[in-house]
């Protein structure tokens, strides 16, 4: 058994979609997938990828990114969305919940962005998509934010734990980046999240929404982000899967 990570393969492009269902039907049967969010705003595409993703691994685990919130407008809320999303999950048996092995324990995370790494701005307020995209019935970000998290359940246990998000849980993961990760900040992740992280306690952390890979330790936790990303973004995304079963199974 091997344990694989990828996020934010956006199939409404063609290159991507190409990618995920060229992936072999052989090859990972006895392996599990971390899957950290964004598969698409269409819901066919994400039915698509979760009966692609099922079909190739032995064990698919899921949370939602921002884009498989987006709806339409007066074709229902966000949180209608998050609904159809359980439900698709649960009919293609993708694991919304955390599951026990024999030596760890894989846990996703729900969350939201609560402005907390940094200060909106009038240029983000008027450019971000979500902002015109979502609808989660007049809440604000923050709100969002707490109403997510609470939906977590976290597991009491002695394994090594893997955690995982869509969302970042400390900005300090892209530092050195470029001024479009500062004014993008607002929006990538909340600090709640990391308390989250260090509650449980986990030894790795897996998240997607940066776009940018990351493999990084901080403070005794490694922080992944193996994100697919947009077909023009070849310089900061590998675009193949991450294969994480030595981080995980390793001791020490």
């Amino acid at each position: 058994m091997r344990i694989f990570t990828v996020s934010d393969i956006h199939t409404n492009y063609s290159e991507n979609q190409k990618w995920l269902l060229s992936l072999s039907k052989y090859d990972y049967t006895k392996d599990i997938l971390i899957f950290a969010g964004d598969i698409s705003h269409d819901i066919s595409l994400i039915e698509e990828a979760f009966a692609a993703m099922s079909e190739r691994f032995s064990d698919v685990f899921y949370v939602p990114g921002n884009h498989d919130f987006w709806v339409k407008r007066d074709s229902g809320t966000s949180f209608e969305r998050f609904e159809t999303l359980k439900q698709l999950a649960d009919g293609y048996g993708i694991k919304r919940h955390y599951s026990e092995y024999d030596t760890f324990v894989i846990v996703p995370l729900l969350c939201w962005y609560d402005y907390s790494f940094g200060k909106m701005d009038k240029r983000l307020l008027s450019q971000w998509g979500d902002f015109f995209r979502c609808n989660f019935e007049g809440m604000k970000d923050a709100e969002v934010n707490d109403y997510f998290l609470r939906q977590n359940e976290l597991p009491q246990t002695d394994k090594t734990i893997v955690s995982f998000s869509h969302f970042l849980p400390r900005i300090d993961v892209l530092s050195g980046l470029s001024r479009m990760v500062n004014f993008l900040s607002p929006v990538l992740g909340t600090t709640k999240l990391e308390n989250v992280v260090r509650e449980l306690p986990s030894r790795i952390h897996i998240y997607g929404h940066s776009h940018v890979n990351v493999y990084k330790w901080r403070d005794d936790v490694l922080y992944i982000n193996n994100a697919f990303g947009y077909p023009r973004e070849t310089h900061i995304a590998a675009k193949k899967l991450l294969d994480i079963t030595y981080d995980v199974l390793r001791k020490g």
